[in-house]
Formats: structure tokens, C-alpha cells, sequence
């Protein structure tokens, strides 16, 4: 059920995103549209206005041949002797005369009181009643005929019905009776014609919707081939390939284009060659200023300690000094060996030093470590680990980095218990710090890794550090080929984890450990909230 689930949401995504990933095909399918709709328009307005005029004239032409065999009809029973005929014989004559003048032009439908008289080869149903109705509500007009759209039905069997055209007046007696006369015209010539021109015009549409739609690939070619070579070229340029250029034709849209894109590769190569020597030149003084600091350093160091053991004889202030020159002194050192060891990441000279060990046995030496530290902040390391996990790390850059994640929690956990979760899987292990303290935002998760950072510059340090110690981690974690990342929240904390392959070279697709922090009853917020 849930595969089928997922199947409908991705065959429902698939039409837009083909839509949005093509620009030819929006092209192509909006010009098809647009030309359909015009020529859509444009048809059916030649098409009515062909049909109107078709119809319009032969309704006049038919309309003058039945007002003058109506009229004929009416002059000779005007005269007839009805002395040697009847009536009834007389318009049947009427009738046979007219079928026989008209030809195929029309059939004569003849209503009478007291007979009714139809000509040959249609039925009377031919006749709408409309019609009919309207001749009947005027017996006593003369030469008037009313008309309507009619089908003519043929008596003939297999014979198909053909739209047609009918006329109805009335035809008087010399006894005063009046006779619904009917004049019906088949249109099958006009109707043909019609359609002719319909499958002409059908056709002539089809062909230019072709034609158009030939034309409109032409065209997207024209512009989207120029816009995914730039689009080739700048992927290309932002890989790292600043001699890529684009072809410049012409002195059009297109070629400004690429003459403005091909200066900014120049302007962005030049740019990026001028902040690499810079960081080279950075680095390299970083490098060259740690190693020339170590000798008089080591020299100050060895005579502040010759001074610190000597402290007990000096006056209480002088002593004090000392404590404060030996204090400074030690972070400066640690200072130093943080930007040594940057400077060593910096220059890609950083290399693991990888053994089989416990990893748990790692964690719980250096919670041990910095036991002293953490009771005396208030602050408990509670541990929360499985028995035994094995895996290859440098066992020295892994007790840094968690030496660092464990005195950053104490540091801001406002004397709350810190908990550090420790789980593998298959592929990974992990371990997780969770302080209850002051947190920070989520959008400063990536920033909690920059060199010196601070999320409150106001906020004294209370346990030390150099502000490069979660720098160092997250490259220390990195050359191990894993992940270090951060959730928190403004006062509820924050979360650090360590995720490290269990051997060297394994892709990490998943941690064992959630980010997000849950309660210990087993609540675990979801994941839409990582930061990392």
C-alpha cells in the first residue's frame, strides 16, 4: 500500500516536474496552445460565417421559387372549373404540376379539411411542426409564406434523411377553404459543400498547427541551446574550471550574454587565484609564527615555573602574580598548539593514526578525566552507553574532540546534568552531548564551528579554551571521513554529535543517534528539526 502510495505521488510530480525542468517543451506546448486557440477561433468564424452565407442565399433563392409556384398554384384553382372536377382532384392536380415543374428543387406537401395530399417520395413528417403551426394560425394570409429548418424524410426505404429548408403558406379555394400548402427544398448540395469546406479548413489547420509546431522547436533551439551551454559552462566555471569560456556569435542578447559571462569568469578566476595566495600567505604566517613562538615560549615557560615553585617565599601580591603568569602562560601554550595544529589541517599535512579500540572504553576515560572538572562546575557527566563497540579510530583526535564537545557543555550547561549517549550501528558509531543550558539559535549551528566564534561575546569563559577547540573537532571528524553536528535551542540547550564509520573508508549515510534531543522516557522529536 505504501509503495502504491508513493508510486501515485511521483507519477502526480512527474508532469510538472517535466514541465518545470524543460524550457523548450514550455515553449513548444504554450505556442501550440495559444496558435490551437487562434486558429480554433479563426476556423469556426470562417466555417459560420461560409455556412451563414451558403444557407442565407439559398433560403432567398427557395423562398422566390416557392412564392412564385405558390402564386401559380393559387391562380389556376382561382380559375379552374370546379364544374367538371372536384376540388380535391383538382389540387392533386395543382400538386402533380408543381412536382413536375420543380424538378428535385423541392417536394410539395399539400394539408387539406378534409384530405390531405403529400407528394411523392416524402413523408409528411418532413413538414416541422412549427411550421405548421404558424401557417395554421394565419389561414387567411395571401402570397405569405413563413420558413424553418427542416429534415427531409424519404419514403424510400435505406434512403438517409438530408437537412433541408421548408416553406409554408396558405392556398385558397374559390369555396373560401383554405389549404396548407408546404414547399420543402433539400439542402444535400449545400450541406455537402459544407462540408467540404469544413474538412478543408480542418485540414489546413492541421497543417499549420504542424508547421507551427516546427517553427516553435526551431526557435526554442535557437535560444536554448546558447542558454544550456551557458548553464554547461558556469557548472563547469563553479567546479573549478576558470578557463571555460563561452563561443561569442554576433553582436545579439545572446552574444552579450556570453561576452558579460565570460568577463565574470575572467574577473572571478582572477579574484579566487588573488584569496588563495592571500590564505596561502595566512596560513603559511600562522605556520611560520606558531613554530617561531615554541623556543621563547618553552624558555618563558621554564622560567615562570622556576618562579611558580618558588611562590611560597615571595609576598602575598608577588605570589599571586606568579599564579596569574603561570595560569596565562599555559593557556597561551594550548593556544599555540590549537594554531599549530590548524595550521596542519590548513596545509593538508594532518594524518590519522588509526587502531582497533573500544570506543566506549575511550568515552568513559575521558568522562573519567573530567570528572574533577565537571563536579567541581556543578555540572555531571552522566553516561549512557552499551557494554562494548569496536572500531578503528585515532584514538588521540577522538579524545580531543570529545574533550572539547564535554567542557563546551559544562562551560554553557548552567550546572545542569549533561548526558553523552554513546550507540552503534552495522556501519557507524556515535556519540551525542547534551547540555540543558543556555543552547543558541538554530540558524547559528554552522557558525558554532568557525574559528573564534561566539555566541554571546559578553559571556566570560569560565573553564578556559582558545575558541578553536570545535574548529579542530570538526576537522578532526571530517579526516576520519565522518560528521560533527549541532542542534540547539535558546534556553533548552544543545546537542553535539560525533558520527564516525567503524572503519576507515565507509560511506556514513545515517547516524545511529538522533540529533534532536529526546526525553529519557524514549520521546524523540522528529527530524525535520536537525541542524547540522
Amino acid at each position: 500500500m505504501a509503495t502504491t502510495s508513493s508510486w501515485w505521488r511521483r507519477a502526480r510530480r512527474w508532469p510538472g516536474t517535466v514541465w518545470g525542468s524543460s524550457l523548450p517543451l514550455r515553449v513548444i506546448v504554450t505556442t501550440l496552445v495559444a496558435s490551437i486557440l487562434v486558429l480554433a477561433l479563426g476556423a469556426w468564424m470562417i466555417l459560420w460565417q461560409a455556412t451563414s452565407g451558403i444557407v442565407s442565399g439559398k433560403t432567398q433563392l427557395c423562398a422566390d421559387e416557392a412564392g412564385s409556384a405558390l402564386t401559380r398554384m393559387q391562380d389556376q384553382l382561382r380559375d379552374a372549373d370546379l364544374r367538371s372536377t372536384s376540388l380535391l382532384e383538382r389540387l392533386q392536380q395543382l400538386a402533380n404540376e408543381a412536382n413536375s415543374q420543380a424538378g428535385a428543387q423541392y417536394q410539395l406537401v399539400i394539408e387539406g379539411l378534409v384530405a390531405g395530399f403529400s407528394s411523392r417520395g416524402i413523408s409528411a413528417d418532413s413538414v416541422p411542426g412549427s411550421l405548421r403551426d404558424t401557417v395554421k394560425a394565419n389561414p387567411d394570409a395571401v402570397d405569405v409564406l413563413w420558413h424553418a429548418p427542416t429534415t427531409v424524410v424519404y419514403t424510400a426505404p435505406g434512403t438517409p434523411d438530408d437537412p433541408g429548408i421548408a416553406f409554408g403558406g396558405t392556398l385558397h379555394a374559390p369555396t373560401g377553404q383554405g389549404y396548407a400548402v408546404y414547399f420543402v427544398f433539400p439542402l444535400s448540395q449545400e450541406a455537402a459543400t459544407v462540408a467540404v469546406l469544413r474538412g478543408a479548413v480542418l485540414s489546413t489547420v492541421t497543417v499549420l498547427i504542424a508547421a507551427l509546431a516546427l517553427i516553435a522547436y526551431a526557435v526554442s533551439r535557437q535560444f536554448s541551446r546558447p542558454v544550456r551551454l551557458a548553464s554547461e559552462v558556469a557548472g563547469q566555471i563553479a567546479a573549478g574550471d576558470f578557463e571555460r569560456r563561452l563561443p561569442v556569435k554576433g553582436t545579439d542578447d545572446l552574444a552579450s550574454l556570453a561576452t558579460s559571462m565570460n568577463n565574470m569568469a575572467g574577473e572571478l578566476a582572477t579574484q579566487i587565484a588573488r584569496l588563495e595566495d592571500l590564505s596561502r600567505v595566512q596560513q603559511r604566517f600562522v605556520s611560520d609564527v606558531s613554530h617561531e613562538l615554541r623556543t621563547p615560549l618553552t624558555t618563558v615557560r621554564m622560567a615562570s615555573e622556576v618562579l611558580y615553585s618558588l611562590r611560597e617565599d615571595f609576598s602575598p601580591t608577588a605570589s599571586r602574580t606568579v599564579e596569574l603568569l603561570q595560569a596565562e602562560i599555559d593557556r597561551f601554550s594550548t593556544l599555540l598548539a590549537d594554531l599549530l595544529e590548524i595550521s596542519r589541517f590548513d596545509a593538508g599535512a594532518a594524518l590519522l593514526s588509526l587502531e582497533e579500540v573500544d570506543v566506549v572504553e575511550v568515552v568513559r576515560a575521558e568522562v573519567a578525566e573530567l570528572d574533577l572538572l565537571s563536579t567541581g562546575m556543578g555540572t555531571p557527566l552522566v553516561l549512557h552507553a552499551s557494554p562494548r563497540i569496536v572500531a578503528e579510530i585515532d584514538v588521540r583526535r577522538v579524545r580531543r574532540v570529545l574533550r572539547n564537545l564535554m567542557t563546551n557543555a559544562i562551560e554553557h550547561g548552567e550546572r545542569r546534568p549533561i548526558d553523552i549517549d554513546l550507540a552503534a550501528d552495522e556501519h557507524a558509531v556515535a556519540v551525542s552531548v547534551r547540555d540543558r543550558g543556555v543552547g543558541f539559535a538554530p540558524e547559528q549551528a554552522q557558525l558554532v564551528f568557525q574559528r573564534f566564534w561566539r555566541a554571546d561575546p559578553s559571556r566570560q569563559r569560565t573553564v578556559g579554551g582558545t575558541g578553536l577547540g570545535l574548529a579542530i573537532a570538526l576537522e578532526d571528524a571530517r579526516l576520519h571521513g565522518g560528521w560533527l553536528q549541532a542542534w540547539g535551542r535558546p534556553g533548552r540547550g544543545a546537542v553535539f554529535r560525533l558520527t564516525l564509520p567503524l572503519h576507515p573508508g565507509d560511506p556514513l549515510r545515517t547516524s545511529p543517534l538522533p540529533l534532536r534531543p529526546a526525553d529519557r522516557s524514549g520521546t524523540q522529536a522528529t527530524s525535520g528539526e536537525e541542524a547540522t
